[in-house]
């Protein structure tokens, strides 16, 4: 399963809201600035994700976008999820029978394509956004800088 970019975007502008969480709201060109996203696809991907509940806005001089929920509340997988649909890595995983092959109930692979799927879901759904923080954290910490010319 490959992850779009637009997913991407998302799962960046949710970092950076939960960068500046409890902050106030934050403008659509200072995410879009600082995680390096086109604005004009950021405002789009913003609207989407406050249609999941997973951001909210506030209108006005001192408006913009912030976390409609603590960010060891989201997970990766949520976004990804809500974004980019379930994690299968074949088609025939899919709940719509005319996407299954004629060999959709007796393949041999069906039982690794479910457990990859169900994997990658356990995996994604572990990492929360708070998670992410600390992480950053922490390589910020452990970065050793060479000044030597």
């Amino acid at each position: 399963m490959s992850i779009s970019q637009k997913c991407q975007y998302a799962m960046r502008a949710v970092f950076e809201l939960a960068k500046r969480n409890g902050q106030g709201p934050v403008k659509i060109s200072e995410i879009a600035k600082t995680q390096f996203i086109p604005a004009r696809f950021l405002e789009n991907i913003l609207n989407e994700l406050k249609q999941g509940s997973f951001v909210d806005s506030r209108r006005g001089k001192n408006g913009g976008y912030y976390l409609a929920r603590e960010p060891e509340a989201i997970s990766m997988g949520e976004i990804i999820r809500f974004v980019d649909g379930p994690f299968n890595p074949v088609d025939c995983l899919t709940d719509c029978p005319t996407d299954r092959c004629k060999f959709y109930g007796d393949c041999v692979f069906l039982p690794i394509w479910e457990q990859i799927s169900e994997t990658v879901a356990e995996i994604y759904d572990k990492i929360s956004f708070q998670n992410l923080l600390e992480q950053e954290e922490k390589r910020a910490h452990t970065t050793r800088f060479n000044y030597a010319i």
